[in-house]
């Protein structure tokens, strides 16, 4: 038996939905069921009644809950105090934070804080935005950093999980210039000359992101997608080297407007390409103050004094 089996099974009894739960544990719908059946199967009993609708649970399955609740806080509460007190990194700061915000948004953020909160360790685990989550909900990391908007949640119990922002962040089109200035390759282009799109690859969060900004635009975008990545990095390249327009986070193309490597697509003054993004930090609510390290708990209480919209 894994406890993953026990966070699913007191999700699903708290939801009662199987394709909410799926949501919040990070899973398919038919995976999440699957592990249901593989508890009940070490359980030996049914759990879940599933002649209703919503779910309920069997009487077994009400007994079980009520252990699942003791069980899972004390493994939670034991893990939390064996990282506070591993003689190696307890004063080290474990981030989790997608590969596009660790190469332009996390430097420069702990730079900003040297003045205010002072130095501190950190370890920097750079992954897609998936693995950054569940690094966080397996208890891999202290903070996840990553993008937040209305229409792409990241899908965290806010019984288990608290969050504070750290600011805003804004998409939009860049390309190279020409010998004039002007962008290379200027929205919206036309419908018999397409212009040369960098994408970024289905399924990534920045691609939904890119989406919303094309499809809430007031007039369509003509483009002939002739590359695509997972990373802002490596569309901001083939970008710089005119190989088409790409949409990137201000702060990944920052330098490169700075020295006229990059310009936007669209007209500076207007906005309607444009997507604003939340940048946010995450953690798991402490079981107890023993259930944090002080380093980290410390930077969370700053964070939070900076944000009286903290939402817990």
């Amino acid at each position: 038996m894994e406890t993953k089996w026990l966070e699913d099974f007191v999700s699903l009894a708290e939801t009662r939905s199987f394709s909410r739960s799926a949501q919040l544990r990070h899973v398919t719908q038919p995976a999440f069921s699957r592990r249901i059946q593989a508890l009940e199967s070490w359980a030996g009993a049914d759990l879940v009644d599933r002649s209703s609708y919503p779910t309920r649970l069997t009487p077994a399955g009400k007994t079980l809950y009520n252990q699942a609740i003791e069980i899972l806080q004390a493994v939670q509460s034991t893990r939390a105090m064996l990282r506070v007190h591993s003689s190696s990194g307890k004063d080290i700061i474990d981030f989790a934070v997608p590969h596009t915000l660790a190469f332009t948004f996390f430097p420069t953020w702990v730079s900003g804080l040297r003045n205010d909160f002072g130095l501190f360790k950190s370890r920097l685990i750079a992954l897609n935005v998936h693995d950054a989550v569940m690094r966080l909900v397996e208890g891999g990391c202290d903070l996840l950093i990553a993008y937040h908007h209305e229409s792409q949640p990241i899908q965290l119990d806010p019984q288990r999980y608290e969050m504070v922002s750290l600011g805003r962040e804004v998409m939009a089109p860049y390309c190279k210039p020409g010998l004039d200035g002007l962008p290379l390759f200027p929205l919206p282009g036309a419908a018999e000359v397409p212009l040369p799109f960098l994408g970024y690859a289905p399924g990534a969060y920045l691609s939904r992101v890119t989406d919303l900004a094309l499809k809430q635009a007031p007039e369509p975008a003509y483009l002939d997608r002739v590359y695509e990545t997972d990373m802002a990095e490596g569309l901001k390249a083939m970008a710089i080297e005119g190989h088409g327009l790409a949409f990137l986070p201000q702060s990944a193309a920052k330098k490169e407007l700075k020295a006229k490597k990059l310009v936007r697509a669209d007209h500076p003054s207007l906005t309607q390409w444009e997507v604003a993004m939340d940048v946010r930090a995450y953690r798991e609510k402490p079981q107890s103050s023993d259930a944090v390290k002080t380093a980290a708990q410390a930077l969370w209480d700053y964070l939070v004094a900076r944000n009286p919209a903290h939402n817990s």
